[in-house]
């Protein structure tokens, strides 16, 4: 299958006064129509940064400082704004974490909705109308017809969330980019949340990039993992298969920090350390401060495995699977 968006060799850093910040260093993935990949890591990894480069979000001083992001045979890094702004919202769309930050306190939803779709063609306002309603219907907004007429500030957070969801959805993407948009939503309301976005994924095509630090919720919702570490890609694969069997002494340490592994009564476990400054980044693989592997063989650049559908960046991997 031909990939919808192919993202080679991509570079993002940010100037300071103290040297360039490499945000992303070198990322690469493809993503085919209707598929659902997660991107996960610790804060600070690069996940974010990754999406917003791919829209070609990055403001001063930021910049992409190379590398190549195709969408559907399109380059999109050095495409001018004016281009950018054509695709953004119509053929790819971002919800964000905080949708506080994203939804305008002073419009009503309805609005709000209507200027989603005039930004890209001429709707009438009852067109605007029947299709806002029918996308706030799609994400489980009860009575959608009415709660147009409300603004964001009489919407929990899991209904303001879900409406920022309907308006990524209103021009009918081929690409979301959905960073941690469940992350402050209570379990019941999440486990909603994520079986509207794979039902949108089966039946409209609708391929997605799911940033998240919370590896249960990627599992259950994307079909292949990646996970960064200081701005790099350093493991990658099936979902399950990398979650049952890493091969990355980092992914093993997310793995076992989670509280659903741990006995009760025990410390969690926890990966020694902390993430390194991207100014001042260790010689070689960037984890071996904290690897229980690492040695002076790491102050090399790791190597490239690839091993089938799967791959990673360490001299020391993990037991391999059977």
């Amino acid at each position: 299958m031909t990939a919808l968006l192919s993202v080679r060799d991509l570079r993002t850093e940010f100037a300071t006064r103290a040297g360039a910040i490499k945000a992303v260093d070198g990322v690469s993935f493809e993503l085919s129509p209707g598929e659902i990949i997660g991107l996960v890591g610790e804060s600070g990894s690069g996940k974010t940064v990754t999406g917003f480069s791919i829209l070609g979000l990055i403001d001063p001083p930021g910049r992409i400082a190379g590398g190549s992001v195709m969408f559907e045979g399109r380059e999109l890094v050095g495409m001018p704004v004016s281009e950018l702004r054509k695709l953004r919202g119509r053929h790819i769309s971002m919800v964000f974490q905080d949708p506080s930050a994203t939804l305008n306190p002073v419009l009503t939803i309805g609005r709000q909705m209507a200027l989603a779709l005039e930004a890209h063609g001429s709707p009438s306002a009852e067109a605007a109308r029947t299709r806002s309603v029918e996308v706030l219907k799609q994400v489980g907004i009860p009575d959608p017809a009415k709660r147009l007429d409300a603004y964001p500030h009489q919407f929990s957070g899991g209904m303001r969330q879900r409406v920022a969801i309907a308006i990524a959805l209103l021009n009918r993407p081929k690409l979301m980019i959905c960073d941690e948009p469940t992350t402050a939503l209570d379990v019941s309301i999440q486990a909603q949340i994520l079986t509207e976005m794979r039902g949108l994924a089966r039946d409209m095509g609708t391929a997605m990039i799911w940033i998240s630090h919370d590896l249960a919720t990627v599992s259950s919702i994307a079909s292949r993992i990646l996970v960064m570490y200081a701005g790099r890609i350093i493991e990658e694969g099936p979902v399950k298969a990398v979650l049952r069997q890493p091969r990355h002494h980092y992914t093993r340490g997310l793995l076992d920090s989670l509280p659903a592994n741990a006995q009760p009564g025990q410390d969690l476990v926890q990966i020694p350390g902390s993430t390194p400054s991207l100014l001042n980044l260790p010689p070689g693989c960037p984890f071996r401060p904290r690897c229980p592997r690492g040695d002076d063989v790491c102050k090399q650049e790791p190597p490239h495995v690839v091993e089938g559908d799967r791959a990673h960046r360490c001299f020391h991997p993990l037991e391999a699977p059977r």
